[in-house]
C-alpha cells in the first residue's frame, strides 16, 4: 500500500502544489500545507474505494485541508510518524515570474473562487467540478466568468 501511496503522490504532485501556492504566501507556508495534505491524503487513502476519480478524489482532500487551514495565522504542523519517514514535501524549482504574479492575483481570490481556478486550471470539466465543490454545473460557469473579469482588472 505504501508503494502505491507514493507512486500516487510522485505523479499527481502537480495538484497538491497548485493548491498549496494559492493559499499560502511563503514557499515554507507552502510546504508546510503540501505536507499537511499529503497526511490527510495518506490518513484517507485506505478509504478510497474509487466511486470517483482519483484526482477529484486528491483535489476534494487537498481543497479542504486548505481551506481550513488557511483561516489559521500559521499551520499548526500536525505529528507525522504515521507517514512513511522518507516522505516530504517535494520542492518544485524556482518559480517563473509571470507563474508568482499569477499566484499573487489568483490568492486574492475567496476559498470557493480558488477551489474553482484551481480545477478550471487542471481543465476539469464543469460536471467534474460541480461534483467536487458541491455546485451547480451552471453556478460554475457563471462564477468562472466572474473570477476571469475579477483577474483581469486584478492583473492591468
Amino acid at each position: 500500500m505504501e508503494k502505491q501511496f507514493l507512486q500516487l503522490i510522485h505523479d499527481h504532485q502537480g495538484i497538491i502544489y497548485k493548491v498549496s501556492a494559492l493559499y499560502r504566501d511563503s514557499r515554507e507556508d507552502r510546504e508546510d500545507l503540501f505536507q499537511e495534505i499529503v497526511y490527510q491524503l495518506w490518513k484517507s487513502y485506505p478509504d478510497f474505494r474509487g466511486a470517483s476519480k482519483l484526482s477529484t478524489w486528491m483535489y476534494r482532500i487537498a481543497l479542504n485541508t486548505a481551506i481550513a487551514i488557511y483561516r489559521k495565522p500559521r499551520l499548526s504542523v500536525t505529528n507525522y510518524t504515521n507517514l512513511p519517514q522518507h516522505l516530504h514535501p517535494l520542492q518544485k524549482e524556482a518559480e517563473s515570474e509571470n507563474e508568482e504574479q499569477l499566484f499573487e492575483a489568483l490568492r486574492i481570490l475567496s476559498d470557493a473562487e480558488k477551489a474553482i481556478v484551481a480545477l478550471y486550471l487542471e481543465e476539469f470539466s464543469y460536471r467534474e467540478m460541480a461534483a467536487i465543490t458541491g455546485l451547480s454545473e451552471t453556478n460554475i460557469g457563471v462564477r468562472l466568468n466572474r473570477i476571469k473579469n475579477k483577474l483581469k482588472e486584478t492583473l492591468k
